[in-house]
C-alpha cells in the first residue's frame, strides 16, 4: 500500500444470491424445494480505486449500482468475493441511522457503546463525553431510551459519535439527507473542519449539491463499474448527462407514435441540439432541447455589453431563449463557479418563489446581481431550465465567463460589507 494512501480498492467483485421464492419454516424447505431457485448477481465487477490521506471523495451513481455495498466492503460489514480492500488508520462509519443503539437503552448508555465499537476505551469516551451531548443538542433527551428518539434525533447522536471518535477514515451513507437546515450546516462545517485536521472522508449521495460542497473528487459507479473519476463538477456533468438522456429514452417507450413523432420534429427543428456529432456546445450541456437558452450577454448598469467587473458593481445577465415546446411549470437558474470549481452562489426561480410559469414563446430573460461581491478572478456561469420536477430541459455548464477585479486588496471568495470599531473599556462597557 502506497504511504500516500488512506484506501485502496484492488479488483473487487461482490456477488449476491437473491432468491425467487426462499422456503423459511422446515416444512418448507423439504415439500417445496424447488422454491429455493435463486438468481446469483454481479453487483460489483472488478473494481478499483485509490483515495489519499486528507482527500474527501464522493461516491454517486442510481440506485442499485453498487456504491452502498462498495461502503459496506469499506466497513467490514461484509468481504469481497474476490480483491483486495485495504485501509489504513481508525475507521468511523455511518451507514445505517442508528445502527449499533439498543433501542432500551438510554442515549448516554448507547454513546459508550458506540463510541467503543469503533474502538475507544472508557477514559476516552468520558474525555468526549460533552462534546457529543453538546454537538447532538440533546441535552434534555440523553437520559431516555432511544426508542423514544425521532428519526432527526437519531441521526444527530449517531453523527455526533461518529465525529468525535478521532477516526482517521470517515465513511457517510446518505446520512447527511435527515435532519433540519441548521444541523445540515452544523454538520457540513464540522465535516469541513475534519477534512481540515488530515482525516480521509468517503461519502455516498444521492446529494450532487452535497457532494460539491466537501469532496476534492468523485467516482461514478454504474452497473458495478467505475464508469469516471475526477473533479465533482466534470463528472457530475456527465452522470447527470447520462441520467437525463435514460430519463428520455424511458419516456420514449411510454410515448404513442404521435408523440414520438413530435419528438423528432422538436429535436430536427434545432440543428444544434442533434445528438451526432456534438459540438463542443453541445458537450457541455444536456436536456430534452424544448427549449434552448441562446445569446448570452452580461451588461453593467448602464446596459453596456462587457464581461470584466469590478467588486461591487451592479451586473446583468441576459440571455433569450428558444421555445421549441412549451415547458409548463418551468424553473430557471444560475449558478457561479470560480475557476478553480469553487461554487460561490446558485439559485432558482422556484428557490425565489417565482413559480407556476410556463415557457410557450421565444423570449429573454434578465438576471440581476446587485452589488456583487465576489473578489477578484475569472467565473464560469451555469444557467439551466428544467421543469419543478427536475426534468432537465438546457443545462449549459460554463455558458459564460467574465472577470472580476477589485481595487482593495480583500482575500477569500466574497467581499462582506463590514466596518471596524475600537472602544477604550474605561468609556463604555459591551
Amino acid at each position: 500500500m502506497r504511504l500516500e494512501n488512506a484506501i485502496e480498492v484492488h479488483n473487487v467483485t461482490k456477488r449476491f444470491k437473491v432468491f425467487l421464492d426462499k422456503g423459511r419454516t422446515l416444512k418448507e424447505l423439504l415439500l417445496f424445494s424447488k422454491r429455493r431457485k435463486y438468481e446469483e448477481r454481479e453487483v460489483l465487477k472488478k473494481i478499483s480505486f485509490e483515495v489519499k490521506k486528507g482527500e474527501a471523495i464522493g461516491l454517486i451513481g442510481h440506485n442499485g449500482c453498487g456504491k452502498s455495498t462498495t461502503l459496506k466492503l469499506l466497513t467490514k460489514i461484509m468481504y469481497p468475493d474476490s480483491g483486495i480492500i485495504e485501509m489504513r488508520g481508525r475507521i468511523s462509519s455511518l451507514i445505517e441511522l442508528g445502527a449499533g443503539f439498543h433501542p432500551d437503552m438510554s442515549g448516554r448508555q448507547n454513546i459508550y457503546t458506540n463510541a467503543s465499537i469503533f474502538g475507544l476505551t472508557r477514559k476516552e469516551i468520558d474525555e468526549r463525553l460533552n462534546d457529543i451531548i453538546a454537538f447532538s443538542e440533546l441535552e434534555q433527551f440523553i437520559d431516555n431510551p432511544v426508542r423514544t428518539y425521532s428519526s432527526g434525533m437519531y441521526m444527530r447522536l449517531a453523527f455526533s459519535i461518529a465525529i468525535n471518535v478521532d477516526a482517521d477514515i470517515l465513511l457517510i451513507d446518505e446520512i447527511l439527507a435527515v435532519g433540519d437546515a441548521n444541523f445540515q450546516a452544523k454538520c457540513f462545517n464540522k465535516l469541513r473542519e475534519i477534512k481540515a485536521n488530515g482525516a480521509t472522508i468517503v461519502i455516498v449521495s444521492h446529494s450532487l449539491g452535497q457532494i460539491e460542497q466537501i469532496c476534492d473528487r468523485t467516482i461514478w459507479i454504474q452497473d458495478g463499474i467505475v464508469i469516471q473519476a475526477g473533479p465533482p463538477r466534470d463528472v457530475h456533468f456527465a452522470y447527470m448527462d447520462f441520467m437525463g438522456k435514460k430519463r428520455d429514452k424511458t419516456i420514449e417507450v411510454l410515448k404513442n407514435n404521435k408523440k414520438i413523432e413530435e419528438k423528432i420534429e422538436i429535436e430536427n427543428g434545432d440543428p444544434e441540439y442533434k445528438n451526432s456529432d456534438p459540438t463542443e456546445d453541445q458537450k457541455q450541456r444536456w436536456g430534452n432541447g424544448y427549449a434552448r437558452i441562446k445569446e448570452i450577454l452580461s451588461l453593467d448598469k448602464d446596459n453596456i455589453p462587457r464581461n470584466v467587473f469590478c467588486t461591487g458593481e451592479d451586473i446583468l445577465i441576459r440571455f433569450n431563449y428558444k421555445v421549441l415546446k412549451t415547458v409548463n411549470n418551468a424553473v430557471v437558474g444560475i449558478g457561479i463557479y470560480r475557476s478553480d470549481g469553487i461554487h460561490c452562489y446558485g439559485t432558482n426561480t422556484f428557490i425565489d418563489n417565482i413559480k407556476g410559469f410556463n415557457l410557450s414563446k421565444d423570449g429573454y430573460c434578465k438576471i440581476s446581481l446587485n452589488h456583487i461581491g465576489l473578489l477578484p478572478g475569472e467565473y464560469s456561469i451555469d444557467l439551466a431550465i428544467e421543469t419543478d420536477v427536475g426534468t432537465p430541459i438546457d443545462y449549459f455548464k460554463e455558458a459564460y465567463k467574465i472577470q472580476i477585479y477589485s481595487v482593495i486588496n480583500d482575500i477569500g471568495v466574497s467581499r462582506i460589507d463590514h466596518t471596524w470599531a475600537f472602544v477604550e473599556e474605561c468609556d463604555e462597557k459591551y
